[in-house]
């Protein structure tokens, strides 16, 4: 019951065969970054072109700042979607294309579909929808570290499932923490809305409304990363292989161009 599972190379965590990334993989990633490109043009112009403040109380229309809200989070968008080649590259690892695939789905429906077509105001609950599908994949993600660190020759683990379930829990908790400060810092800086303090017309909500959002988002990624610690707990304890089209492996020397 409590022995002790190290993650070896062909443990349950990785496939057995090599699991690339899917040839439409390229397709979407073109389709994003062609909506964030253009996304990011349309929030330049509208900031140049839009009204500092609200012209009348409780109008909707869209202000400076919120265009400046679309700007920054396309251009950090942008920025995002190339970091996994850079560390793929880097690193010498290979993430597998499913992960991938959704990662550019989540940013799509953060930046694109929730900030620049106001999702997050039209669509009930689609902040919550996107935090949920966030910590499942930052809890897949954190079995990733392990099984990285695992391979490592500097790096010898040797782990039980359970430790591996409460470290995928903390690993996710702890990015969707820094998240929200990221937000209130430039929420604080640039005078944005990111952690939606205020309703769309630039109405400030008090007390407990007030940090709603940020509470919410973090019980909702809570969830999701408590979902994925169990799956990949039982994945790991009883040897399915559930996650295994999910973790990212090290590549062979060979195809790093080392000797």
């Amino acid at each position: 019951m409590g022995e002790v599972r190290q993650i070896h190379e062909n443990t349950v965590l990785t496939p057995t065969e090599r699991p690339g990334k899917p040839r439409w993989a390229r397709f979407v990633l073109y389709f994003v970054l062609l909506s964030l490109v253009g996304s990011s043009v349309y929030a330049l112009i509208g900031y140049l072109n839009a009204p500092q403040a609200q012209v009348a109380l409780g109008d909707p229309g869209q202000v400076k700042s919120d265009y400046l809200l679309m700007l920054v989070q396309c251009i950090l968008g942008i920025f995002v979607m190339f970091l996994p080649g850079v560390i793929e590259r880097r690193r010498c690892i290979e993430i597998p294309g499913t992960m991938y695939v959704f990662f550019l789905f989540f940013l799509y429906g953060a930046i694109y579909l929730g900030e620049v077509r106001s999702f997050y105001y039209r669509v009930p609950h689609w902040d919550l929808i996107l935090h949920g599908f966030s910590g499942l994949m930052l809890g897949a993600l954190s079995f990733s570290v392990v099984r990285l660190l695992n391979a490592s020759d500097r790096i010898v683990l040797s782990l039980s499932p359970v430790f591996i379930a409460v470290f995928a829990f903390s690993f996710a908790m702890t990015v969707a923490a820094l998240w929200e400060i990221y937000e209130f810092a430039v929420d604080g800086t640039l005078g944005l809305n990111m952690q939606k303090f205020a309703l769309q017309d630039g109405e400030p909500l008090i007390g407990r409304a007030a940090v709603a959002d940020t509470m919410e988002d973090l019980i909702v990624a809570a969830i999701g990363a408590a979902i994925m610690a169990v799956v990949g707990y039982v994945s790991v304890k009883e040897r399915k292989g559930w996650l295994s089209g999910l973790i990212a492996r090290r590549r062979g020397t060979s195809s790093c161009g080392i000797d």
